[in-house]
């Protein structure tokens, strides 16, 4: 966790309005009891979106129109409340936050953004005097880094949907607004903790959008929502959906939770993570995609018709062996960067201390957190004078850090201390060594070498939650992938 630094007690404001609580040394915990069920990914989704069935939610729901549940229980209120409220912003800004990277002060006027952030770190009284007398919405980027009840919603979170899940709190003042229209280019579930929240929606103008954009009135037109969010009610959207919010008059503040979720994983980004290795494959065994281009085709000299045509006949080609089965679709970029960038799983660290005698290469390997490792195949990076061999990496989330989760941060040079290599031999078989990297620092990049992982000289079949060390017939490649 970053340094505490004292700071003063916020003042109360000039405008009269509620202002922010003392700063407490630690961020408060509460014993709320909550109305979410953490027995299985599964079940936490379930009881997100409760009463709305899960199987009903995404037919009839998900990446289709937006849903709103209401509810007027009481202990779901409450539990709300208790993930993140107005009064833990002071204790907060003792963990050194700075602007931009942790908090953004911003208002809409006249359908502008106008950001209102200060210089270097957060002080509870310039923030404190922004949501007051600026009447400016205080937006707290990725709060699962400090609330260890959303680290832990957050972490099932991304075992169900098998991807990263960001969030964002906004603490809007009455008779205000952040953000102008936009439109996200993220699933979102809106959970309202604190107050009430009005939210206008509209038809999205890019169904599914890739990206995040603003959105003009003139192309907006009139909403088709217009919903009135109390404390315990969720929302949800797909992304594209045209959407802005305010606090109503008379409601002293507003809190919501922002969880989002699928960004970049469509069937386009798949394709483009699997297309290469799906091409380098058939080209091993069809002459025709190995024969060269026309001459002159990169300086725009070359092109003509057949150009056109041979290349959609190997696409077809290659489209047809993929429907029939007969290549492996091995995702590599997609699995690394979710497996290098998401939350550890929610306990203390001894939990995750490994324990027991080194598995032999007979041995059943039991795993403890299944969700929290994936496999790749990917070509080795060694340079040899032999034919390029497959390896199989099986990478884990169990170091991650979870301080800087979803914070964009890269790899560090000087973490590369951190990285060991360990060689082992197997004599009597073709597998020829073992070999564990692992990197403790913050902010994995999923296109480095050195990357957090753990390359097993296995075969990757196996029942779900566990891994066989198998002995490879003499025909198989060392490494390879079974």
């Amino acid at each position: 966790m970053p340094k505490k630094s004292k700071a003063k007690t916020a003042k109360r404001g000039s405008s009269g309005g509620e202002q922010l609580p003392p700063k407490q040394s630690k961020v408060q915990h509460t014993d709320t009891q909550s109305p979410l069920c953490f027995d299985s990914p599964v079940r936490l989704f379930q009881s997100l979106i409760q009463p709305m069935g899960t199987e009903q939610f995404f037919s009839e729901y998900w990446e289709k129109k937006p849903l709103h549940l209401q509810r007027s229980d009481p202990d779901t209120a409450s539990y709300y409340r208790s993930l993140f409220q107005l009064s833990d912003l002071p204790g907060l800004c003792s963990e050194d936050l700075e602007y931009c990277r942790d908090v953004n002060v911003v208002r809409c006027i006249n359908g502008k953004k106008k950001v209102l952030n200060k210089q270097g770190r957060v002080k509870s009284g310039a923030l404190n005097k922004s949501f007051l007398q600026s009447k400016a919405t205080i937006q707290f980027h990725q709060p699962q880094r400090f609330k260890d009840e959303l680290w832990r919603i957050q972490e099932q979170l991304e075992c169900f949907f098998g991807g990263l899940v960001g969030s964002n709190v906004y603490i809007t003042p009455q008779e205000s607004q952040g953000l102008p229209a936009h439109y996200d280019d993220v699933e979102v579930f809106i959970l309202q903790l604190e107050g009430q929240k009005r939210w206008l929606l509209y038809t999205p103008t890019v169904p599914l959008a890739a990206e995040y954009s603003l959105e003009s009135e003139e192309r907006m037109g009139s909403p088709t929502h217009d919903i009135v969010l109390k404390a315990g009610d969720l929302l949800y959207f797909p992304r594209g959906t045209i959407h802005q919010a305010s606090t109503p008059a008379g409601v002293d503040h507003s809190t919501h939770l922002t969880l989002s979720t699928y960004q970049r994983m469509s069937w386009g980004d798949l394709l483009l993570d699997i297309f290469p290795s799906l091409l380098s494959d058939r080209s091993q065994t069809e002459v025709r995609l190995r024969e060269g281009m026309p001459r002159g085709l990169l300086l725009g000299h070359g092109g003509n018709p057949d150009t056109g045509r041979t290349l959609a006949a190997g696409l077809r080609s290659l489209a047809d062996e993929l429907a029939n089965g007969m290549l492996e679709v091995r995702s590599t970029h997609m699995k690394r960067d979710f497996i290098m960038n998401r939350l550890p799983p929610h306990g203390l660290p001894e939990q995750l201390e490994p324990s027991g005698r080194i598995p032999a290469l007979e041995d059943m390997v039991c795993l403890r957190f299944k969700d929290h490792m994936v496999m790749t195949v990917e070509p080795s990076q060694e340079k040899t004078d032999e034919a390029t061999q497959q390896l199989v990496f099986v990478l884990h989330s169990l170091k991650n850090q979870r301080e800087s989760h979803m914070m964009g941060e890269g790899y560090d040079e000087e973490e590369d201390q951190h990285l060991s290599r360990v060689h082992t031999s197997v004599f009597g078989g073709v597998v020829a060594s073992t070999v564990a990297s692992q990197q403790e620092g913050r902010g994995f990049d999923s296109r480095s070498e050195r990357s957090f992982c753990v390359e097993f000289a296995c075969s990757p079949r196996g029942s779900v939650g566990s891994l066989r060390a198998l002995r490879l017939p003499p025909t198989v490649q060392r490494h390879a992938a079974g």
